[in-house]
């Protein structure tokens, strides 16, 4: 438990769907009364899930958690490709969706195991010459992008409903999974991009009991400080 004079720690926080990672880090910064609040790696907009803030002395272990593997489940939707490779882009090429095998569809995805070079999305935060790439593309331009070496360490196809798949994905840090949507289209012959997406742990830390976007808005100060990890615990429980 946090004390009202002194707020150190970890907060997991449950994101919900459209609204970005700072607004998440203004709502919770009014909740607690406090400016010095940090998270620990971008989700987009179409994404929900495990968002993990580092409170007052806790954003000095902010790079530290946010090299630690991701796990993500969600949805790809084949035949569809956008520019954002997600569902929040627009529409660039339809093709029909083949009667795709589940053998043939697992087959796609078992082509991206282990390490391999992922080029990240235009639309991304990644910076070309100090401009971020997705202001370039919103000027309709396309740069080159440098592949980046990631790794999968677990790659599930867990329902198929043509034209949509639902998969499991733990990754490295700085792996696109919208991307990974994208590039299994491109395996599949049809295209696709990423329909939904939800973070469900990140290192040692589980979505499951996170804070909702909710609670923070309607919430006292006193009921969530006590959900405040605090440094020892978040020592103890990443195994440090």
């Amino acid at each position: 438990m946090q004390s009202n004079s002194e707020i150190d720690g970890v907060l997991l926080v449950d994101k919900a769907q459209g609204m970005t990672s700072h607004d998440v880090v203004a709502i919770t910064r009014r909740a607690l009364n406090t400016k010095k609040i940090g998270h620990c790696g971008t989700l987009d907009p179409l994404a929900t899930g495990l968002l993990i803030l580092t409170v007052g002395r806790g954003t000095k272990i902010q790079d530290l958690l946010m090299s630690e593997d991701k796990e993500y489940v969600g949805t790809m939707r084949l035949g569809e490709s956008t520019d954002s490779q997600d569902a929040d882009g627009k529409i660039l090429e339809t093709k029909p969706v083949p009667e795709l095998s589940s053998d043939e569809i697992e087959a796609a995805f078992a082509k991206f195991q282990g390490d391999f070079y992922q080029t990240p999305p235009m639309v991304s935060a990644i910076k070309k010459d100090g401009v971020p790439l997705y202001k370039l593309a919103r000027q309709g331009k396309v740069v080159e992008r440098e592949p980046r070496f990631v790794r999968i360490y677990a790659n599930e196809v867990q329902e198929i409903r043509l034209p949509d798949v639902d998969f499991r994905v733990v990754c490295s840090k700085g792996f696109y999974v919208r991307t990974h949507a994208h590039d299994i289209g491109i395996e599949l012959g049809c295209g696709a991009h990423l329909r939904a997406l939800r973070r469900t742990k990140s290192g040692r830390f589980c979505v499951d009991g996170a804070v909702t976007v909710a609670e923070l808005k309607e919430s006292p100060r006193e009921e969530l400080l006590p959900r405040i990890l605090s440094l020892p615990a978040v020592s103890r429980l990443r195994g440090a």
